[in-house]
């Protein structure tokens, strides 16, 4: 279940990221992370803490509340 959490909120971070038409290396810049820790997230390898959370989403310029707008399946 954790696993798929972080799958799906990986592909929310890369999909919005995309949509702002912003590069890995460009996002990491504009939040003050590491290239490979976006990376990270988006292959859903990586638990994103709270303050993280935050500075993707001031860097993607939306709500810590729309990095979280993803369903959960329910297998």
């Amino acid at each position: 279940m954790s696993d798929e959490i972080l799958k799906l909120f990986g592909q929310r971070v890369k999909h919005l990221r995309k949509q702002a038409n912003l590069s890995q290396e460009v996002l990491a810049a504009l939040s003050g992370l590491d290239r490979t820790y976006i990376s990270g997230i988006e292959r859903g390898r990586r638990n994103v803490g709270l303050i993280n959370l935050v500075k993707i989403a001031k860097a993607l310029n939306v709500s810590a509340e729309q990095l979280l707008v993803f369903e959960e399946k329910n297998d």
